[in-house]
């Protein structure tokens, strides 16, 4: 196979949908001139071989629509497999701030119990989010978009474009995020002093702290712009870089969670009474201390007294209780887990506390402030940790986001967001578990570390260094910030160059090389103004916003998996497996449960803000193809859906055989063939349109009884099969017309049937009537001509039932000329019902001479698999072999039967035209019996009497009957009717020898010749062609695509 960056001609495309074949721009000059197909040779020029086709398809870049509906043209882009461009970058998204900033913290105040509850709420949210994005990422081509990509295609552009728009913005502040902790660390734990604003004040800290992020993060997002706008690949180097660090740093507090059952790190954390102390501005844990049998005061005392003497002024707090020195990590076996399991929850400026020691109460607590107490810094409660915990979850996007630099983005996004799933989700549940096993209470709910001398929290457990973590998560944050900034102005352009936001076009486009330079100056803007915000975690829109936003795309990513599972759409052939609607809906319903748990008016504001967008792009956006009072209702429903339908053909991916049944009743108006009600069943499967159709010859005022009796009878055996549909009995003065009118004007606007299905004539010989099968050839052309497919089913009457189960076997394919992939959906559609549940796919297709058989059918099972289709695959060679005595002897039977078939009408005809004659000069004679004409002697030269012209007449009839049957048995076949013999017999060998065992055989069926003088030749072809088959399933498309591989 090519590679699929490869270049490609200007020209190469993707054709219209109204094109009526993929290649039919290149095959008109290739003529046909072997022996083997000359059945299907006269319409080569729109139904290529398949070897042709299959050809053309090794970089699968002019398969229908899918491929440039979303872009503007192809680019050479980093294609990247499942490690390097999702797992990594799932992984690095996912680890991070709030691993290292925040988890501590969040055990602390929630407890061990509660943490892993909020951990496992999101956990489970993200897992099953990642399992209905598999099914839909399997379900065809992923190109640039990734999420988006995948709510617009299943769901419309409104909801793809609302959720995808808001995505974005959730990426976006994500992105902003990441930086404000890669800042927070760098001035909190690693240089303090490269802090720019210093307050004079205590109460100013914070604001001091939030200026320096301001100027640092618009330094730091500067920069990684830069790197982001320079490349994907430079990106993806840094990142491994970084990843390394963050693995590192969480092997690093393994081992120290090991090293802590023996050798327990010495952290003391300072206590006066039961109140945590902030450590920054003392050294020793003491009031006083005896220097030279001298004492003094401690840097301590000064804190909390007006000077140092030791009669000096001191807070009452600070007199009455003693201070006191606890371990901070006191390791695995201390038992401090049972301490840790249940939650501290408080309002801002509680006083972090250990309840267990003792403390006496005195002085003003408003005074507190100004004291060294580590205190709540927010006001905490389940649903906020919740709020604050769950974007530590939301990097699952980040492969699908860059789904337009992967390889096979149908393969590496389930494999790598899984995989990037279950090692997050055990590292996060085992760190609760261990943060509540081996750290002091009051230290895992000091946020910022300032007991410990500001270290981080985290830091002080891990081996062998603090300062392992500290790196170790800066560049963690480094890295998910330029992951979100990679991601997200792809995300961006994605949907620019859809067209489906008009102001937002200007986005969709980038450098040469594909990377959307204008999406990335948006974007760092918007970051921009989240960094401006500058708050990692307090109660304001930033976090909120961005929890909403991605909480929000999950839920639709769950709901487009849900409503195409349950719809059951022909083109819903997921690789992925493992998925129900029944865990999308969970999915979808803890998704919107923490969208309000989290904050309510946020979510609120979130949804109005995704309507506006929905509603903006159903008033301005670009147009995109991607049933008393309910009864008025439901008309209102249906004309609206009707005349929604009229605006345009559908959708390759929303194709499905629509079907009208010719049906055939007996003179008794009940119907013939009952088993081809139950082959729709079984091929409808109760979803879409089925109208089955009869006619009637004569005139509806003589023949109105039998019509309604034939349209109960037929309602009758639609309900005994399940048959969920219409019924539509037509009077016409011939069956011909009638069967015409049914073909143009059966269903009602967009509700119009798009496949014919019929029985094969099986009497066509035995009839006396040549009308039979005349017909039945004349159905074929109609159908042809209103690009219609057609399905004809040879031996019907021996098709399983709806009760029947058809045990192991096959469904055999026979592909011989590529018409629109009807071929491929039809055994797929079939093995969704019970009946042909358990039958295997076999498709077989024919190799000619000069086709290459072996890459044949490495292109046929690369093509399957991008249709997401299990067969098995087999090329069989037929070579140009010598015509035979058998196929000629066959063929002159053929014609001499034809031609006697003309005489006999012929001589019927003459038959009746001189009775006629006999009649009209018995008139005559009778009329002039008395009248005397006198005649010139050379023109009466014997008188006729009615006997002697009847002898007369046989005798010549003999004499013209013996020189033709002498003609019959001298004349030779026509050589095209030798070769097209010929393809029959050979094809049906093969056939035959590979599916006589098959439960049904589906066949391409040859068109009709052009010629209408070979109709009865051509259904002798047919009969050669299907001999010796039992279930036989003829296939004709209908001029378009009914198959692809995208989304």
């Amino acid at each position: 196979m090519e590679h699929r960056g490869g270049s490609r001609q200007k020209g190469d495309g993707v054709p219209k949908e109204n094109s009526p074949f993929i290649n039919n721009t290149d095959d008109k000059g290739n003529s046909y001139d072997g022996t083997n197909m000359a059945l299907f040779e006269e319409e080569m020029d729109s139904n290529p071989m398949v070897s042709s086709f299959l050809s053309k398809l090794a970089n699968y870049t002019n398969l229908s629509q899918g491929a440039q509906e979303h872009e503007e043209k192809e680019v050479d882009s980093p294609q990247m497999g499942t490690f390097m461009g999702v797992y990594l970058p799932c992984l690095q998204n996912i680890l991070g701030v709030i691993l290292f900033l925040r988890l501590t913290w969040i055990v602390g105040t929630a407890g061990i119990l509660e943490s892993l509850a909020i951990v496992g709420l999101c956990c489970s949210c993200t897992m099953l989010t990642a399992i209905s994005m598999s099914a839909i990422a399997t379900n065809g081509v992923v190109p640039a978009g990734g999420s988006y990509y995948m709510i617009s295609r299943s769901l419309g552009p409104e909801f793809g474009g609302a959720v995808g728009l808001c995505f974005y913005l959730g990426t976006t502040f994500a992105g902003s995020m990441y930086i404000l902790g890669t800042i927070e660390i760098l001035l909190t734990y690693m240089v303090p002093k490269a802090a720019i604003f210093v307050a004079d004040k205590k109460e100013d800290e914070l604001d001091a702290l939030l200026n320096n992020m301001r100027v640092y993060g618009t330094c730091c997002l500067a920069i990684m712009s830069v790197v982001v706008f320079v490349g994907v690949k430079y990106v993806n180097k840094l990142a491994l870089v970084f990843l390394a660090c963050v693995i590192l740093s969480i092997l690093a507090i393994y081992a120290g969670v090991i090293k802590t059952i023996f050798d327990p790190p010495y952290f003391p954390v300072c206590m006066l009474g039961n109140r945590t102390l902030k450590n920054h501005q003392f050294d020793k844990c003491n009031k006083i201390e005896v220097i030279d049998n001298i004492t003094v005061t401690t840097q301590l005392w000064n804190l909390f007294c007006d000077g140092s003497q030791l009669n000096a002024t001191c807070n009452e707090y600070f007199v009455n209780n003693n201070v006191t020195e606890l371990q901070g990590i006191p390791g695995l076996i201390s038992g401090v887990i049972s301490e840790n399991m249940w939650s501290t929850y408080g309002p801002l400026g509680m006083l972090v506390e250990k309840s267990n020691l003792p403390s006496v109460e005195g002085g003003d607590p408003t005074q507190d402030i100004y004291m060294p107490y580590v205190v709540n810094d927010i006001t905490t409660f389940f649903t906020l940790l919740v709020g604050i915990y769950f974007p530590s979850v939301t990097g699952i996007m980040a492969g699908s986001n860059r789904s337009g630099d992967l390889r096979d983005a149908q393969k590496s996004i389930p494999i790598g967001t899984i995989l990037a799933i279950t090692t997050t989700s055990i590292i996060y549940i085992t760190s609760v578990v261990l943060f509540g096993a081996c750290i002091e209470g009051v230290l895992l709910r000091d946020k910022f570390g300032d007991s410990v001398k500001g270290n981080l929290v985290i830091g002080t457990l891990s081996w062998p260094s603090p300062w392992v973590i500290v790196i170790g998560s800066f560049f963690s944050c480094c890295g998910a910030g330029l992951q979100s900034l990679t991601g997200a102005p792809r995300l961006l352009q994605a949907i620019a160059r859809d067209g489906i936001v008009p102001f937002l076009q200007v986005f969709g486009h980038g450098k040469a090389n594909g990377e959307p330079t204008w999406a990335l100056l948006l974007t760092a803007g918007i970051c921009e103004i989240g960094i401006l915000i500058a708050s990692l975690d307090s109660v304001i829109p930033q976090v909120y916003s961005c929890l909403q936003f991605f909480l929000m795309c999950y839920l639709f990513v769950n709901l487009a998996c849900a409503v195409q599972t349950l719809l059951r759409t022909p083109n819903w052939r997921p690789r992925f497996k493992y998925y129900h609607w029944a865990l999308s809906f969970l999915g979808m319903s803890l998704c919107l449960a923490i969208m309000f748990i989290s904050s309510w008016y946020y979510a609120i504001v979130a949804m109005v803000i995704a309507g506006c967008i929905y509603k903006y792009i159903e008033y301005r956006g670009a147009e995109k193809e991607w049933g008393d009072g309910i009864r008025g209702l439901s008309l209102n429903a249906a004309r609206y859906a009707l005349n929604r339908l009229e605006d345009a053909p559908p959708h390759t991916k929303n194709w499905r055989p629509q079907l009208l049944v010719l049906l055939n009743v007996d003179s008794d108006q009940a119907v013939k063939h009952p088993r081809l009600v139950s082959f729709t069943t079984q091929l409808k499967a109760g979803k879409g349109l089925t109208i089955v159709g009869n006619v009637l010859q004569g005139t509806y005022l003589t023949k109105e009884s039998e019509s309604k009796k034939a349209e109960q009878n037929i309602k009758a055996a639609m309900s005994a099969e399940r048959t969920k549909g219409f019924c539509h009995v037509v009077v016409s003065s011939n069956l011909r017309d009638g069967v015409s009118h049914l073909i143009q004007s059966a269903g009602l606007g967009g509700m119009k049937h798009n496949t014919v299905l019929m029985a094969w004539p099986g009497a066509w010989k035995q009839s006396n009537d040549p009308q039979s099968w005349r017909n039945f050839i004349e159905t074929i052309r109609e159908t042809t001509a209103a690009h219609q497919a057609l399905l004809v089913a040879k031996n019907v009457d021996s098709f399983p039932t709806n009760q029947d189960r058809l045990g192991e076997g096959t469904i055999d394919v026979w592909w011989v000329v590529h018409d629109g992939g009807l071929l491929m959906l039809l055994p797929f559609l079939l093995r969704q019902h019970k009946v042909w549940r358990k039958c295997k796919m076999r498709i077989f297709t024919v190799a000619q001479m000069d086709d290459n058989s072996i890459q044949m059918k490495k292109d046929l099972q690369m093509f399957l698999y991008h249709l997401r289709l299990d067969a098995e695959v087999e090329v069989v060679e037929m070579h140009d072999n010598d015509i035979s005595a058998f196929t000629y002897e066959k063929t002159l039977v053929m014609e001499q039967r034809s031609q006697m078939l003309k005489q006999m009408h012929l001589s019927r005809t003459e038959r009746e035209r001189e009775a006629q004659l006999i009649h009209d000069r018995n008139t005559a004679s009778h009329a002039t019996i008395n009248d005397k004409v006198d005649a010139e002697p050379e023109q009466v030269h014997m008188t006729w009497t009615k006997d002697k012209l009847l002898t007369e007449r046989n005798r010549n009839r003999e004499c013209n009957a013996n020189v033709a049957v002498r003609d019959l048995f001298n004349m030779k076949p026509n050589q095209t009717n030798v070769r097209r013999m010929h393809t029959a017999v050979k094809l049906n060998e093969v056939v035959v020898n590979k599916s006589q065992g098959a439960h049904l055989v589906l066949l391409n069926m040859p068109g009709p010749p052009r010629n209408r003088g070979g109709d009865e030749n051509y259904m002798e072809f047919l009969e050669v062609l299907l001999e010796g088959l039992n279930r036989v399933l003829l296939v004709r498309g209908g001029g378009r695509e009914v198959i692809t591989i995208y989304s």
